[in-house]
């Protein structure tokens, strides 16, 4: 009997620090195009980001490289209550065949790298993402009602604990002005520190932190309490009194940014606006044929010829006509000008004189 015991209570210690069990495991690389049944859109997404991508798989990798769970479409209907099984993914970072989040969009972010868990907390201006105004959001999971996700399929990788991996537990609340995201840590407390039973609570009350806008960062921290345990006792949702927010972990090793955002949109127009003028500098490249003006007194858009029959010296500057020699060392045509005149006056006066005489 014993010995018994014994191997029943080695079983018990082994399941416990297995943690829970997975029916699969992927990369975005194998991922299929569909992980979970009545999947709205997919996790074959390729790398090529666009404002109308499906793609249901979320990176959380740093304050400058993370995805959001949120609308795929706009309305009074978009609310994450109303589309919590469908959203889709939102991106900082092009590459990862998501939507990406405008730039402007986000207006305060802070990464915390703890022992159990990673996690974004922030704010900004998330009806760009589709939310409507005043929303003040819900909670997305991957344990829905039914078993599957919210959004069903949603897949969440991060390569902040080293190489790239699925994050298989992990709680993502949303609203028309605040977001945070954690991933846990694969092991026997990842189900412990991304609880999803606490879906009206929002954001500072299961994963207290940083919100401050206008602030960028990136830390390490503790890992702290897990949201709703307090001591040997766990607050059930709805049971007696709310208890308050246990307080933010501290934190340390930060590194501070100026601002995150994309640059792809943008980046994207001006490319396009480039190669535009590129095409329409190639089609004007020909020499044109031109009918020369005359006593032209307004500018044209039209190239001026090249003319060859008359040198230009390096002294001439352009006018509104033409060019205008500047009189230096040559006699100009006012200087003509004036000694034809006084000539003419000497040549009158000595006919006067032979006169008197």
């Amino acid at each position: 009997m014993a010995v018994i015991a014994a191997l029943l209570l080695l079983g018990v210690v082994a399941s416990r620090g297995r943690g829970q069990t997975y029916s699969a495991t992927y990369l975005p690389s194998n991922a299929p195009d569909h992980t979970q049944d009545g999947q709205y859109g997919t996790n074959q997404c390729g790398i090529q980001s666009s404002q109308n991508s499906l793609c249901q798989n979320a990176y959380l990798n740093s304050v400058d490289d993370f995805c959001v769970f949120a609308p795929p479409y706009s309305g009074s209907n978009a609310t994450i209550g109303d589309t919590e099984r469908v959203e889709v993914s939102w991106c900082l970072r092009d590459g990862y065949g998501t939507r990406l989040i405008p730039d402007g969009t986000i207006t305060g972010a802070h990464f915390v790298q703890t022992p159990d868990y990673i996690q974004i907390t922030g704010v900004g201006d998330l009806t760009k993402l589709n939310i409507p105004v005043g929303d003040d959001g819900g909670e997305l999971d991957p344990h829905g009602a039914d078993g599957n996700g919210n959004p069903i399929g949603g897949l969440v990788f991060s390569n902040a604990l080293g190489q790239l991996q699925q994050l298989h537990e992990w709680t993502n609340y949303m609203s028309a002005t605040e977001f945070c995201f954690r991933a846990c840590t694969p092991g026997p407390d990842a189900t412990t520190y991304c609880q999803h039973t606490y879906d009206v609570m929002g954001c500072e009350w299961n994963m207290p932190g940083d919100y401050d806008a206008g602030v960028f960062d990136r830390c390490m921290g503790d890992s702290g309490e897990p949201m709703g345990v307090y001591g040997t006792s766990t607050w059930k949702q709805g049971h007696s009194a709310t208890p308050s927010a246990h307080p933010a972990p501290a934190t340390s090793m930060c590194t501070t940014y100026s601002s995150v955002g994309n640059g792809v949109l943008l980046a994207r127009n001006l490319s396009a606006n480039a190669t535009s003028l590129s095409a329409t500098a190639t089609n004007s490249s020909a020499t044109p044929s031109l009918t020369p003006v005359t006593n032209s007194t307004q500018a044209s858009a039209t190239p001026l010829p090249t003319v060859t029959h008359m040198s230009i010296p390096a002294s001439s500057t352009p006018s509104a006509t033409g060019y205008s020699r500047k009189a230096s060392g040559t006699i100009g045509r006012a200087h003509v000008d004036a000694l034809w005149q006084l000539l003419v006056l000497l040549g009158a006066a000595l006919v006067g004189m032979s006169f008197c005489f």
